[in-house]
């Protein structure tokens, strides 16, 4: 079986927690070919006057990964390949989800009708926008503004009092700003510059969201494969006085059990999103409001891995084989 991973350039991996070597060990440890490219390589030819276009290729290197080596990985060969000539695709490209992004799900969905298989669907990726896929189930997440109306959003701090702002493209916790009254019902002394340079004037949207006290006990990362949640969640903790718990952001992660409230939001939401395409999905928890649904290219195997013995790279490549 070959299996193709549409990722980041492979030298910039983390070979201690990245998710998507982890996926590629798992492959080579059952015997499956490991190959990758990056979204930049892909490619389609056509039109001309030609009965029939040519299928989407892309430049692909055929690794070899190593075990405790530097570089962790070796070349085999690079090859131009059709992508419906693998067994499945696996796109696992990090945000942002910008312009090249979108190009590159219109590539991969050519690529579906031409016969290939790929995980996530790009309609699906392009469908469930990160930040924004929580709007469709309200009564799970906190009070939330999207907007780009700074009046609107001085409205939205002022009746809350404690707020998060954040870009709709960021990463990481990247952009992200906690804004808080004073005492006295006095806006944040950084109110009107953080929403003048997040939304750049008035020009871009973005999300305000209540502030939730329980981010101190950890921001949750639950894996959904295939609409199951994985038993386990990783509480990424801010250290060191930050808001964020974004590992990105020096957050501590420590693997827990799924609590109740965990368990009934994946239950809510795991089916349907798998219906349309999405077969790992990490969507983010703060005590009992879900706060984002991210579908590029969910993280944390590594973590619970190693500190539950929870096979998360396993139960992933058995549902991928399952859907094959």
């Amino acid at each position: 079986m070959n299996l193709l991973f549409v990722a980041d350039p492979l030298e910039t991996f983390n070979p201690k927690k990245d998710s998507t070597l982890a996926m590629m060990r798992e492959a080579q440890r059952r015997g499956f070919a490991v190959w990758a490219c990056e979204p930049r390589q892909l490619h389609w030819l056509g039109g001309a006057g030609q009965a029939e276009a040519g299928p989407v290729q892309a430049q692909c290197r055929h690794v070899q990964l190593l075990d405790g080596a530097k570089p962790w990985f070796g070349d085999i060969e690079h090859v131009v390949r059709p992508l419906r000539e693998f067994d499945a695709v696996l796109m696992r490209k990090d945000p942002p989800f910008d312009s090249e992004f979108f190009y590159a799900t219109h590539l991969l969905e050519q690529a579906e009708r031409e016969g290939a298989r790929v995980f996530n669907r790009p309609r699906a990726l392009r469908d469930h926008p990160e930040k924004l896929a929580i709007l469709e189930w309200p009564q799970f997440i906190p009070a939330t503004l999207v907007s780009r109306d700074m009046a609107a959003l001085r409205a939205f701090a002022a009746e809350h009092g404690d707020i998060i702002v954040k870009p709709l493209d960021g990463m990481g916790g990247a952009g992200i700003f906690r804004l808080r009254q004073g005492g006295d019902g006095s806006p944040d002394v950084n109110l009107n510059v953080v929403l003048e340079t997040l939304t750049d004037f008035g020009r871009r949207t973005i999300m305000a969201q209540r502030f939730i006290p329980e981010i101190a006990q950890g921001d949750k990362r639950v894996l959904l494969i295939d609409g199951e949640p994985v038993p386990f969640s990783l509480a990424r903790i801010p250290q060191g006085g930050e808001t964020r718990g974004n590992l990105a952001a020096g957050g501590l992660g420590v693997a827990q059990a799924l609590t109740p409230a965990d368990r009934a939001i994946a239950q809510a939401i795991g089916a349907e999103l798998a219906a349309r395409g999405l077969l790992l999905v990490g969507i983010d928890i703060i005590g009992d409001r879900l706060t984002e649904i991210n579908v590029t290219s969910p993280t944390c195997f590594v973590e619970i891995s190693e500190q539950t013995g929870f096979d998360v790279a396993g139960r992933f490549i058995d549902a991928m084989l399952a859907r094959l």
